[in-house]
Formats: structure tokens, sequence, C-alpha cells
């Protein structure tokens, strides 16, 4: 409880809404990761950004998008020349991103679903850096008195504009001694009588002058190179001394191509102990990381494992659905079977995996310790030597080990994973959609299928709604915006009718009664082999009837996919209810992924299309249940 109370707390700290605050060297032009400049010893100048503050560099695809939009907008051919640029995630549709400019923050660039491209918001700092330079989207006003930070201002107050702009284009505001960051509320040529003609976003006073040096990322190294040195002895130490206590157990590094398990590859080179790469094939990779694993493993003279789950997600997403940001089915199918199948045969006394994960990822991964166990592989202990660092942190490492990394990262990839995973930004999706069309346009066909299947509207794929089962608040909104009637949850699941609450029943205890309507899968006889892991099971084939009972009650499946459970209260009821219900749909949509017989102690299944068990072995732990995808994503699959 108590390590678990400290994760949750771990996670909040490090995803909590606020700025944090980052220092900048100005004699040498580039991030400080420690407490001082290695080179010059300077300790530098603050910057703040948001929360939780996962800086990365902005790499080749990502400095022209940003020499594009300033371009475009304020006809400066290439402000940032020789600058060093990063970017730093923040909430939004879509992709959204803080820009840091020689440690000033001086904008953010937002994808734009609608228009399919990027928008660009200047901030104040930007404001006070371009407005010397810039040659267009500047308006010059008279101060109207009063602040003017978040107001609208008239265009009565408007003196000049220079250059062409048009409504919600990034503007810079000279008021007087002021200098603000904007946006239009009325296009250049209408915005002198237009009654709203400019919003202020902010306001500054003076000039932010970039630095004249130019500066390459080798120049960031150089001033972090006690910061570096500190990380990696401190990560090889640590894995260095979990390993030396438990040396009897074979070492692996989960390698997927990206570059948080390259930093771990360097790391384990650095311990002297023998290890082999895994990787698991989801056959959803990109071909340039499959390749680029391969090459890597026979350039490094290393054992590769491969896991493949060869065509597996194509034969299940008819049963399931479009995978989805909350309800990643893919995951447990196409990563976790393969993987656990390969530890079983290569390491069957276990192993120790090294991987890339690090808490500044996601909320979920803001909970990772040190030593974690793998829940659906009981053999498997993982270490995540470098949960504590940065995206800029495993950039400078592996610049600074000048280790290969994938090269999908040029092209404006944030994370390398599945090329149609629900993950996936509709920014990352165009840029797909340029790699590789073939792949892109085989998705686009399934999923307008899909749509058309369940009367979605195209509109519902195109603006990627079918990446959630349940729309967060910001879809919601979305759809508002683009006008698109759409439900709140996912409406391809299973259907399931309930009689509301549980009923007294005239023989004693409480009922809840339901219908399921589920496609036939398999034999129904497979409903009594998963009952089992319930309780005592009966059986009729020719009436099509389950019965199950343990000891808080009672429950009957029926060949139509009526379900009714009794038990002494209503609480009891529900357990027992959903149990059943699991269970049905246990028994009807089995990938046959295996992890449920893995994770079985007593050794009491096997799979046979579908799950045998065996009443003389099982102890109905629900362990099976627990590890088990259509279990797992019950409530995703049932509506």
């Amino acid at each position: 409880m108590t390590n678990s109370v400290n994760k949750k707390k771990a996670a909040r700290k490090a995803f909590k809404h606020g700025k944090i605050t980052f220092k900048w060297c100005r004699n040498c032009a580039t991030l400080i990761l420690g407490e001082k400049c290695s080179v010059c010893g300077n300790t530098g100048r603050t910057f703040s950004v948001t929360m939780p503050g996962d800086l990365r560099p902005c790499l080749d695809e990502g400095n022209l998008i940003i020499k594009r939009l300033f371009e475009k907008h304020f006809d400066i051919p290439n402000p940032f020349n020789g600058l060093q640029i990063l970017l730093n995630k923040i909430p939004g549709i879509d992709r959204a991103d803080e820009i840091i400019v020689d440690g000033w923050l001086i904008g953010t660039i937002s994808f734009d679903p609608i228009i399919d491209d990027f928008r660009l918001e200047l901030k104040v700092d930007g404001a006070r850096a371009l407005v010397d330079v810039a040659k267009s989207g500047i308006i010059e006003i008279r101060p109207p008195g009063g602040h003017m930070k978040g107001k609208t201002i008239s265009g009565k107050f408007v003196e000049r504009v220079h250059g062409k702009f048009d409504v919600n284009d990034p503007v810079i505001v000279v008021a007087g001694d002021y200098i603000c960051a904007g946006i239009a509320r009325a296009s250049s040529n209408r915005i002198f009588d237009a009654e709203k003609g400019v919003g202020i976003r902010d306001v500054g006073k003076g000039r932010v002058v970039f630095s004249k040096k130019k500066t390459c990322w080798s120049k960031f190294i150089q001033a972090n190179i006690d910061h570096f040195k500190y990380l990696e002895s401190k990560a090889v130490s640590d894995v260095k001394s979990y390993l030396r206590n438990n040396s009897n157990i074979p070492v692996t590094l989960s390698f997927s191509g990206g570059k948080d398990s390259l930093a771990c590859y360097e790391i384990m080179r650095r311990t002297s102990i023998d290890f082999s790469l895994l990787f698991v094939n989801t056959g959803l990779e990109f071909p340039e990381t499959v390749k680029y694993v391969r090459c890597f493993a026979e350039k490094c003279g290393l054992k590769l494992l491969v896991a493949d789950a060869k065509d597996e997600f194509w034969k299940n997403v008819d049963f399931f659905g479009p995978p989805a940001k909350d309800f990643r089915w893919c995951c447990k199918v196409c990563k976790l079977a393969p993987l656990t199948s390969l530890i079983e045969s290569h390491f069957p006394n276990g192993t120790i995996t090294i991987e890339g994960n690090r808490i500044f990822e996601s909320f979920a991964r803001a909970r990772i310790a040190f030593v974690d166990a793998n829940p659906f592989v009981p053999n498997q202990i993982i270490l995540n030597p470098i949960r504590e660092w940065r995206a800029i942190e495993v950039w400078g490492y592996i610049w600074w080990r000048h280790l290969d990394y994938n090269p999908l990262y040029e092209k404006d990839y944030e994370r390398i994973g599945c090329y149609l995973c629900p993950a996936c930004l509709a920014s990352e999706w165009k840029i797909t959609r340029e790699l590789h069309p073939d792949l892109t346009r085989s998705w686009e066909k399934y999923l307008m299928h899909w749509a058309s299947r369940f009367g979605l509207p195209m509109e519902f794929v195109r603006y990627g709604f079918w990446r959630w089962k349940i729309l967060p608040s910001k879809m919601k909104k979305f759809a508002a915006v683009v006008n698109l009637p759409v439900s709140h949850t996912r409406s391809d699941g299973i259907q399931m009718k309930m009689a509301p609450g549980a009923s007294p029943c005239i023989s004693g205890g409480y009922t809840i009664e339901g219908v399921l309507n589920i496609p036939r899968r398999r034999n129904f006889s497979k409903i009594a082999e998963l009952l089992k892991t319930i309780g005592s099971v009966r059986y009729s084939d020719e009436y099509q009837i389950v019965m199950v009972r343990n000891k808080i009650g009672n429950a009957k499946v029926f060949g139509g996919g009526q379900i009714v459970s009794t038990a002494s209260c209503p609480t009891d009821a529900k357990r027992l209810f959903e149990a059943t219900t699991k269970a049905l749909l246990r028994s009807q949509l089995c990938t046959e992924c295996g992890v449920c017989v893995r994770s079985c102690g007593m050794k009491a299944i096997t799979l046979d299309d579908g799950p045998l068990i065996s009443d003389e072995k099982c102890t109905r732990c629900g362990k099976c249940s627990d590890v088990c995808v259509v279990a797992h994503y019950y409530d995703k699959l049932v509506s």
C-alpha cells in the first residue's frame, strides 16, 4: 500500500499543473542541465516552461516547420539560424509544443486537424525578439488606456499595419513603449473599421536580443558533460548493483528501436554484463524501425531475440474494433502475448529486462520505480535505469556516446511505435501518409468501412475520434467546434441490456438479469470452461444452459445470451454477474494469446480453440481473468 501511495504521489508531482524552471548559459548559448555550465562555470539565466517539462531538441523536419511558420506570418526568412531550438509538449487537441529559442519561450505550435496543418501562437518574448526584424504581421496602435493583457482592441485604435494577415493569425502589436503578443481578430485590410481588431495575449517592454553565437548540439554536450557523466555513472551503478545480487538470472534489454531503449543499450554496454536484445515485432512496425533494429544488433554483435506477432492484429481487429487510447487491446495481443511466449521458451527460469521507461512520458509511467515486476509475466523483472531522465537528457546522452538512432526521429516523430497506434498524433499520421502511402491508405480504408458499418460519419475517422472509446472533454469540445454530433462513448461495442439494479428474489436473496448480444465465435460449451474459474459448473448442451455456483451465490447463462445472477445481497449479486459476463466474453473473444496460461501458477489452463480449465487444479484465484485483455477491457467492450 505504501509503495502504491508513493507512486501516486510521484505521478502527481511530475504532472501537476504549473511551471518548471530551467537554466540557460548566455556565454555558451545552450541549456544547462546541472548546477552550472561545464565549459564556463556560468550558473545561467532561468526560464520557465509548462510542467512536466520533458524538453526535447527540435530536429530536422521540426526546424523546417517552425521556419515555415515564421516566414509565413512575419516574413522573416531564417530568424533562428544557428540557434538551438527546444520543444516542450503541452496539452492540446493534437500535437502542441512550446518553442524555446536561445533560452526564451517565444511561442507555441499546435496541429489543427481541421486545416491539416500547424498553427503558430506568439509569446510576448517572441514578439520582443522579432519586432525589429519582422517585415509583416505587425500592428501599431494607440494605447487605449488601462491594462491591455487579455483585452480585444477596437480597430479605431489601429494606426498602421505592416504586411498582410488574416483573422486568427499571430501578430506583433506595438503600443507606445509596449510590445505585445497578439492575435488578429480582423484581416489586415479590414482591421481599421473592425469593432474587434486585435486580441492582446500578453504585454512586455524592451527587446529580447538573441545570441550572436552559432551553437551546435556538441556545445550542449560540452556544457553538460559533468551532468551526463553523473547520469551515466548512476544508471550503470544502479544496474550493476542489482544484477550483482541476482547474477544467476539472464539479462535482456527491451529494444524497441526508440531513443530511450538506445540509451539503455549504452548503459548496459558499460556494465560489461552479457545481455540479449528483445524486440517485439507487432506486425505494425515502421519498415524503417525493423531495418534499424536488425542492423543495430548486427553492427553491435548482439543476439537479437524477436517476438513476432505476425498478423494477429488483423485477425482480431474485426472482433475488437479499432484500438483506442483507452482500449489498447492490441498491446496485449501483439506485444504482450508474443513476448511472454518468447520469454517462456528462452528463459523458463525468468529474466531481468532493462527497459527505457521514463516518468515524464505519461501520467501512467510517472509511477514506475527502478525495479518493477511484470504483472503479466511472473518470472520477468523490469529495471528502469533512466526513469528520471528527461527527453533532452536522453538525446544528449545519445549524442555524447555517438549512438546511431532511428532515422524516423529526423522526420519529426516524437515517439516511435506502431504506425497506426491510436496514440499517434494527427500530425504524425500526416508524416506517415507521406512516407508510407500504402500503409496509411490501407488503414484509412479499413476505418472508413468500419465507420460505415456502425453508421458513423466519415468525419469521425477524418478528425481522429475513433482513437477513443470514451471521448475526453477536449474531444467533446472539438466535436462541437466541427459541428459533429457524436456519442460520448464509441458505439461499436457489444450491446448489453440489463434490468436496472438488483431485484429481491422470490426464493430469497437478490437477482440481477441482463442480455449480452455477442457474436458467436466458438461453441457455446466454451462458456462452461471459463465459468470453472468462478465456481462449480453444471452444463446442459441440449438446453444450452450453464449454471455456476460459488460461496457468494449462483449464476446462469443461456444460449441466447441471457445472464442471471443471484446472491444474498445486491453487492454480491453484482460481483457475480460481472464475473459471469467476463467469463462469457472470454469464452467467445479469446485471442489465444496464452497470457492466462503463463500467469496461472497451478498450470490449470491449456489452449484448444480457447482456454480449457482443469477443475482439479484451478483454485479460482482470478489471476487468469486479471491478465486477460478481454476481461481487462470489459467496461469498454460492453456498452
